[in-house]
């Protein structure tokens, strides 16, 4: 791919240091019983959907699991109807009603969070098709959590996808635990982008902690959908630093673990990268945390501020209105 200009490369580091801010915030709105219910954190994996979603246009898809809030910021979501979303609230995304695992967001084309592990699979890859019948060039990214590679909709999608040539590239992001289980007592095949080898598509793996290494293999199966209508299957080799959830106490990993894979944070390592090699001071960093925090704690005011969903709505947005 091209090589990266200055601003594009601190709008990468800009947007990985929203989503991670962003989630911090809601680890402390969620202990002050402001968000409610579920809440899946994105810490550790930012440089997957940053790197990802950096190489598509406005008009193509997106479409993730529960843990999909950085997937929606990097897909333009407002970080303020997110968090009204998080809270419940009636200027939220979905007007309340979705809540942290079910984020959607139309006027982005991002298809949404979905709490079913694999249940976005067959959409996605039903957007994909729809590209496809309608002959327009757009392309579907697929993620989803390595231990959705063991569900049945996973090789259904994938045969279609490759019998029908669908414009659509499935990322894995392998974080190594579906919830609290270890990927090698789940699977014997370790190496997840394999599975594409029964499909007759392109299968690679890529250092999820890496964003330029991330937009670099992403971006080239991308360009193969769009131009080729060759679908891929990409395995993101990454790690979240907190829990399967807010209420898992991480008992199946050690503290040693934890740390030893933090001292690989995609975020802190860009932005060493960044000041490595000049493109930023320490006097922009502090600029972009500024900016950023700023943006944050506007998000939490309006959420605050918006009021609660009426009850008469639990009637309505149960059926597709008509055109």
């Amino acid at each position: 791919m091209q090589k990266l200009e200055q601003k594009e490369l601190v709008d990468l580091l800009r947007q990985m240091l929203l989503m991670r801010r962003f989630e911090e915030k809601c680890a402390e709105m969620y202990a002050l019983g402001k968000i409610g219910g579920f809440l899946h954190l994105y810490i550790g994996q930012e440089a997957v959907a940053t790197g990802a979603i950096s190489v598509l246009r406005p008009d193509d898809y997106v479409i993730a699991s529960y843990r999909e809030h950085g997937h929606a910021l990097a897909k333009g979501s407002d970080p303020r109807k997110i968090m009204a979303e998080l809270f419940g609230r009636a200027d939220g995304l979905c007007k309340g009603k979705g809540g942290s695992m079910h984020l959607f967001d139309k006027t982005r084309n991002f298809l949404g969070g979905h709490a079913i592990v694999a249940g976005q699979i067959p959409i996605g890859t039903g957007a994909a098709f729809a590209s496809q019948y309608e002959g327009k060039d757009q392309v579907t990214l697929c993620f989803f959590g390595d231990a959705a590679v063991n569900q049945g909709v996973f090789h259904e999608a994938l045969n279609l996808a490759a019998l029908w040539h669908l414009p659509i590239v499935y990322i894995c992001e392998n974080n190594r635990y579906g919830m609290g289980t270890a990927v090698e007592r789940a699977t014997p095949v370790k190496d997840l982008y394999r599975r594409a080898e029964a499909y007759g598509m392109p299968g690679e793996a890529v250092d999820g902690m890496d964003v330029l290494a991330v937009r670099e293999c992403v971006g080239l199966a991308v360009e193969r959908a769009r131009r080729e209508r060759i679908p891929s299957l990409i395995e993101a080799k990454t790690y979240r630093f907190r829990g399967h959830s807010m209420a898992d106490p991480g008992t199946y990993r050690t503290k040693e673990e934890v740390e030893r894979e933090k001292q690989r944070d995609p975020l802190v390592t860009f932005r060493n990268y960044l000041m490595a090699e000049a493109v930023i001071k320490e006097s922009d960093w502090k600029a972009l945390e500024k900016e950023v925090r700023a943006t944050i704690e506007e998000a939490v005011r309006y959420a605050d501020a918006s009021p609660e969903p009426p009850v008469e709505w639990l009637h309505t947005d149960v059926y597709v209105s008509e055109r």
